[in-house]
């Protein structure tokens, strides 16, 4: 994904050179191919290349429209040129149309409601000279990222890296503590959609666009996660045919890349599973591939991956036997070379937990790659969410005890009685009853996140943390929803949006980009439609998938029951390389993360890790540490030549 940065002085002041050189700097990382910049009085505007797209290779931004003046740079990819070009520009080649002079003509046409008309990732601004605006926009899920520092009467300042905005002297520089709180109680990650870790700092949320004059800033949401047309009557073939369609278009559009620069991560789950099965089709339908593929396994110890004592890793070396795939393993095991990239320079904290995710990336790039498919989106749209609570409502008892059973051995319970005994009590208790159990219950769940975390219970009080918890709560559905599909739908947000920007910012990071086919406003609307048997089927979750990969992926994907994360592995990995090369110890631990978590708890967690326990609360300690200590300053731009 590319960078865009800009700032818009309200009080007609002149945008200088230096400033969007120090803006556009900070995202080098983010476009190492290029770097277009555009001021005229108060306004400059930024752009840094990553050609993600063929257009982008020929495409250079900003972007001026001659005939209106309207200037615009975008990170972004289109998933409907073709409707779009023969809509707004039908004399045109479309080889020679990029995707951010689309947008400058979807503006023309449709001004504000324009976003509404676009599919696909997006972020982007445009100038409007004629009613001295600037507009803004960030697609319908979320998947570009987009930041913003506003000042009545003063300023304007927007990128796709808080940082880039920092970067000015004339925007204030104050670290969030409450985001420090919620990194330390990580269920907090989810708090909201428009803070950052910085005070001065917000983030556009996604399906939400902005428009910007001297008088001040307007933010209305354009688009919202809603199911799509009711499709009527329809048989199962009906449903898995409808589904296949929209899910292969989506991983079509995201494969659209320069030749040779889109590859796919692919775990031993159905999720990416189901991605690499169709990806790899449809490359050898266009007489392209193989599609390149990158997994974390942990390393074998046997010539014959059978005897790996890691069920994931078993199901990973299955997956990787596939035709028409050129797989590559990511292991734990062979980290150093990448330890100062994995161990500091985050973009937030909690970057730094996902080491399993950034690894990935970096071998990525390492290999010419630009983007990554992945099936980050898959366990949220087709979760099945309420259905068994449904069967019983409906009166189809046998069928919901019959899930019930057949799920409580999914997962391995001992006592599918109790797993009974839940769903019938969900099922038979009126939402007056369940609402004052549900709050006791949450409050105990805040609590228990506390007690579990480092932070120190004066900081907890001091930033409110019950409070913190509950806003965080309030953006989950609550109580019974009658429309099934709706409900689906508002889980989305608050289950993904955090977790999509944080595969973003990793991304990024790597100088890569991050595309989730399951997060296409095309799929989620016709997701939300899928009758609960397509998410959950004799115990098994998405066995739609399972239907359109049967015969592709092989059975110990398609049949693997539920496997351990890898991602502690690469985690536990990075602390203990930090350790072995003293980069990490007790005593900077405390000194750095003063006031903030309890000596006390630290100490004894560090007692624990030391003695080969788990290594989890250190690793987040470490992150937090260094983030901390490179974020007691301001950011500086880089000199020219420098990564950023």
């Amino acid at each position: 994904m590319s960078g865009i940065c800009g700032l818009f002085n309200l009080d007609d002041a002149r945008v200088s050179e230096a400033e969007i050189h120090s803006m556009t700097a900070m995202l080098g990382a983010r476009g190492p191919e290029g770097t277009g910049k555009w001021r005229n009085a108060p306004v400059g505007l930024g752009h840094t290349l990553l050609a993600t797209t063929p257009e982008l290779l020929f495409e250079r931004q900003p972007r001026v429209h001659a005939e209106t003046g309207f200037v615009i740079t975008a990170d972004v990819r289109l998933d409907n040129r073709q409707e779009l070009i023969a809509t707004l520009l039908p004399a045109r080649q479309p080889g020679s149309i990029g995707d951010a002079e689309l947008i400058l003509a979807a503006y023309s046409r449709w001004g504000e409601k324009c976003p509404e008309q676009l599919l696909g990732d997006f972020a982007f601004v445009v100038w409007d000279p004629r009613k001295q605006v600037l507009f803004c926009a960030r697609d319908h899920l979320g998947m570009r990222p987009f930041y913003y520092h506003h000042a009545a009467g003063q300023r304007f300042a927007f990128a796709s890296d808080a940082r880039a905005i920092l970067v000015l002297p004339q925007v204030p520089y104050r670290v969030n503590r409450g985001r420090i709180a919620d990194f330390l109680v990580p269920e907090l990650e989810w708090y909201d959609y428009t803070s950052s870790f910085f005070e001065e700092v917000h983030r556009l949320p996604p399906g939400h666009r902005a428009i910007v004059t001297r008088s001040g800033i307007d933010i209305a949401e354009y688009w919202q996660p809603q199911p799509g047309a009711d499709p009527g009557p329809m048989t199962d073939d009906d449903y898995r045919q409808g589904f296949l369609e929209v899910f292969t278009a989506a991983i079509d559009a995201r494969l659209r890349a320069p030749r040779g620069t889109v590859g796919s991560m692919l775990s031993g789950g159905i999720d990416s599973g189901s991605v690499v099965a169709v990806a790899k089709g449809l490359l050898a339908k266009h007489n392209d591939g193989p599609l390149a593929t990158f997994s974390a396994a942990r390393a074998a110890h046997s010539t014959n991956a059978t005897g790996i004592d890691c069920p994931e890793t078993r199901a990973i070396h299955a997956a990787i036997s596939m035709p028409a795939i050129s797989a590559t393993l990511v292991l734990p095991d062979a980290l150093e070379d990448l330890l100062p990239e994995l161990s500091s320079g985050h973009e937030e904290p909690f970057d730094g937990a996902l080491d399993i995710l950034k690894t990935i990336f970096l071998r990525a790039h390492e290999h010419g790659y630009k983007a990554l498919l992945d099936g980050g989106g898959g366990d949220v749209l087709l979760h099945e969410g309420s259905y068994i609570v449904r069967l019983i409502r409906q009166g189809h008892l046998q069928l919901a005890v019959a899930e019930i059973f057949a799920e409580s051995g999914y997962w391995n319970e001992r006592s599918a009685a109790l797993r009974l005994m839940r769903y019938l009590r969900a099922a038979a208790l009126p939402d007056y009853v369940k609402r004052p159990a549900r709050a006791l219950r949450n409050r105990h769940r805040f609590e228990k996140w506390s007690r579990d975390s480092l932070i120190s219970r004066e900081f907890a009080r001091e930033i409110g943390i019950a409070d913190r918890c509950k806003h965080m709560m309030s953006h989950f559905p609550a109580g019974w929803i009658p429309d099934y599909p709706l409900e689906r739908c508002l889980s989305i947000r608050p289950n993904l949006t955090a977790g999509r920007e944080r595969y973003a910012r990793i991304a990024a990071a790597a100088g890569m980009e991050a595309r989730d086919p399951f997060m296409d406003k095309r799929v989620v609307e016709y997701c939300a439609r899928l009758p609960g048997r397509f998410r959950l089927r004799h115990g098994w979750p998405k066995p739609i998938l399972r239907d359109i990969a049967a015969g592709i992926l092989p059975d110990e994907v398609l049949w693997t029951r539920r496997k351990p994360h890898l991602g502690w592995w690469f985690s536990d990995a990075v602390t203990r390389l930090a350790q072995s090369r003293g980069g990490l110890d007790i005593e900077t631990l405390l000194e750095g993360l003063a006031g903030y978590v309890d000596p006390a708890a630290l100490r004894r967690r560090w007692e624990t890790f030391c003695g080969g326990g788990d290594s989890e609360p250190i690793h987040r300690a470490f992150i937090l540490a260094g983030w901390l200590r490179d974020a007691a300053r301001r950011p500086v731009a880089p000199r020219a030549g420098c990564r950023s």
